[in-house]
């Protein structure tokens, strides 16, 4: 069989001019840890019937590597409790055309699937990471246990991914006492790291988001008492504004949703568990390809034919507000991290 010249692609692109080459996959909403700023302890998961089979995100994975999008990244919830989840990565990873297929987890399945998921082709891994205190971090996660996460981060450096990065939600008086503590952490390891500022998705009863914000500016002014932080142009195609410490090749990076706004570059579209195409993680615009899917079961033509017009409908960008109530009500973990 002859192999498609990816060179001549076509692009995706919105009515703005931006190209959309990176599309994040949520494979499931559920997730063995209860995070503060994601869900709520009770949350009510999407029902197995209306969640995407992994045949279907693979129909979706080729139809938009068809479309030019050269980069994945899967998510969830947390994508390593979906069942036979490595298996649907290995059949992605070959994809032609795609340069990069990424995984975003919270590390608790890492000791037993870094391995597997470095055979199956996974190219980077982000962590997430909110304290090094193991009181502090299962007050965070609520059920997440510290050592079973370092263990992980352990055999993911032990398996040989190109790269790997901490994520850090910062939080006033929880953790942002901790931001230099998790550069050496990262640095020490030759980890990159990113601090990410808490997004308003969904009605959490937690704590105040208004009241919790710590800005990137902040962290930023926090670790230059300790490190010397260079400028960097690199980019990895997300949202994140790198430096990297003068001491150690560390990349420390910034997404700053509230403080500096990244919407005019956005490259990237977001497919939910239940098969909803996002076209901003701050906006309701989305188009369901479930439905397509569904009743058009192997149409890729069909299915790209949907993803093509829903980038008409993809806004400038989104309208998060600190101190309003949430105008998304649909959580972290429903909307893919």
């Amino acid at each position: 069989m002859i192999e498609p010249d990816v060179s001549i692609r076509e692009k995706l692109t919105d009515r703005f001019g931006r190209t959309v080459d990176y599309v994040r996959i949520s494979v499931t909403d559920r997730c063995d840890f209860r995070c503060v700023y994601c869900m709520e302890p009770d949350t009510q998961f999407v029902p197995r019937a209306e969640i995407l089979t992994l045949e279907e995100f693979e129909l979706i994975a080729r139809a938009f590597v068809a479309l030019g999008v050269d980069k994945i990244r899967i998510t969830g919830g947390e994508p390593l409790v979906r069942r036979n989840v490595v298996a649907l990565m290995r059949r992605i990873a070959p994809l032609p055309g795609l340069r990069e297929l990424l995984l975003t987890t919270n590390g608790s399945q890492l000791s037993k699937l870094a391995g597997p998921l470095r055979a199956a082709g996974v190219n980077r891994i982000n962590i997430s990471l909110d304290s090094l205190d193991p009181e502090r971090f299962r007050r965070i996660t609520r059920t997440g246990d510290l050592g079973e996460v370092l263990a992980g981060i352990e055999a993911a450096r032990t398996a040989g991914f190109e790269r790997l990065k901490i994520n850090t939600v910062i939080l006033r008086h929880r953790n942002h006492d901790e931001v230099v503590a998790l550069v050496r952490f990262a640095s020490t390891r030759g980890m990159d790291i990113s601090f990410i500022e808490e997004m308003p998705l969904g009605v959490i009863g937690d704590h105040d988001r208004a009241e919790a914000y710590y800005s990137s500016d902040q962290i930023k002014q926090d670790l230059e008492k300790v490190f010397t932080l260079l400028p960097t142009r690199e980019v990895t195609g997300g949202p994140s504004h790198y430096y990297r410490l003068g001491e150690t090749n560390t990349r420390v990076g910034f997404i700053s949703p509230h403080s500096h706004n990244f919407c005019e570059s956005c490259n990237r579209v977001r497919v939910t568990a239940e098969g909803r195409l996002l076209l901003c993680l701050g906006q309701e615009h989305s188009v369901d390809l479930r439905a397509v899917i569904r009743e058009r079961p192997g149409d890729e033509a069909a299915l790209k034919l949907a993803i093509r017009a829903a980038m008409d409908i993809k806004p400038l960008g989104h309208d998060f507000q600190l101190a309003a109530k949430p105008i998304i009500f649909r959580h972290m973990n429903a909307t893919g991290g």
